[in-house]
């Protein structure tokens, strides 16, 4: 007979970036593990990205040993999914240890509260740009 898993054994969050968009899953009882779309965290993207996905992991301390991250990010572009996994990430450990959302404010108001700025929409007549114009000459 299999055992009937309890309501506590994962938490869900998601984070936004421009246009990309990161589902995490936190599993307790997990030794610690970090995966990024099936890859280890070791594998995934440059190393400058690794460390800003860290973050909020190096910030929950031993919470973070406890715990299996298992994340899935599509849409954007590379800077905007690590910043959006970083989002969910943190947003999925406040969730579970209450104490560690202040934490979170106190060190980097963006690991909790989303960035909403996006791209400017091109306007008629601007060659493609959001806000140049056309050259005119009056002589």
């Amino acid at each position: 007979m299999t055992k009937a898993p309890k309501k506590n054994d994962a938490v869900h969050e998601s984070g936004k970036r421009k246009r990309a968009i990161a589902r995490v899953t936190l599993k307790r009882g997990g030794t610690g593990k970090i995966k990024i779309n099936n890859l280890l965290l070791a594998h995934y993207g440059s190393a400058m990205t690794r460390q800003r996905i860290i973050e909020p992991v190096k910030l929950a301390g031993e919470a973070a040993s406890k715990v299996d991250v298992l994340v899935r990010v599509s849409g954007g572009g590379v800077s905007g999914q690590a910043d959006a996994v970083r989002l969910g990430i943190a947003r999925a450990f406040a969730q579970m240890e209450s104490g560690l959302r202040q934490t979170y404010l106190e060190y980097d108001r963006q690991l909790l509260v989303a960035d909403v700025r996006r791209k400017e929409s091109a306007k008629p007549n601007s060659h493609g740009q959001a806000r140049s114009k056309t050259q005119k000459s009056y002589r």
